[in-house]
């Protein structure tokens, strides 16, 4: 039945847009919008599911060979004047208005879709079940990964190369040791609580 219901997409430009990065208490929210070529791409899955090597690997392939992609985000100072909720549909929405080629159907992981003009449909767990969504999950992971590393470079001491900004408790640590850094979202709980008072974190 939801196959049935998702593969009416004959004769539209689809277009598979995915976010990362919710959940960290640092760095953007980036999403990315990926148009996959005709022909099909081996390996699409959700990002998550992928060691890194083969997130690598595809990422790769998807710029190489997609008829169009793009990226979009949202700073961590969007993200604490809008929230994630509202910061992550502006990321995608961006993605979405950058691609090259305009799509005529977005598919959108998720339950939410962005206020915008395109024909969308939501898909909740889209990124395991359409390979345009996979496609977009993987380039924004890779993406959004790799910024974590530059950014450990910058400000080191955190472990943003290991955790990439999710609250591990080695990370929480840091916070507290460290303080708050000006890529840590300060509307976020435990970064929150360290700045009302450094003794709690």
């Amino acid at each position: 039945m939801e196959a049935d219901l998702f593969n009416d997409t004959v004769g539209h430009i689809v277009a598979g847009v995915d976010e990362v990065g919710r959940g960290p208490l640092a760095g953007d929210v980036i999403a990315a919008a990926v148009i996959l070529p005709d022909h099909p791409l081996a390996g699409l899955t959700d990002s998550k599911a992928l060691s890194a090597s083969r997130r690598a690997t595809l990422f790769e392939m998807i710029r190489n060979e997609a008829k169009s992609w793009a990226l979009g985000r949202s700073s961590v100072a969007e993200i604490d004047e809008l929230n994630i909720l509202q910061a992550s549909l502006l990321a995608m929405r961006r993605a979405v208005e950058s691609l090259a080629l305009q799509p005529t159907l977005v598919l959108v992981d998720g339950n939410r879709l962005p206020q915008w003009p395109y024909e969308a449909r939501a898909i909740v767990k889209g990124d395991l079940k359409e390979p345009a969504i996979s496609a977009a999950s993987i380039v924004a992971k890779v993406v959004r990964d790799r910024e974590m590393v530059e950014l450990d470079r910058r400000y080191p001491g955190y472990g943003l190369a290991t955790h990439k900004g999710y609250p591990t408790r080695a990370h929480l640590a840091a916070l507290k040791a460290l303080g708050v850094s000006p890529i840590h979202r300060r509307s976020f709980g435990p970064v929150k609580r360290l700045l009302a008072d450094p003794e709690v974190g």
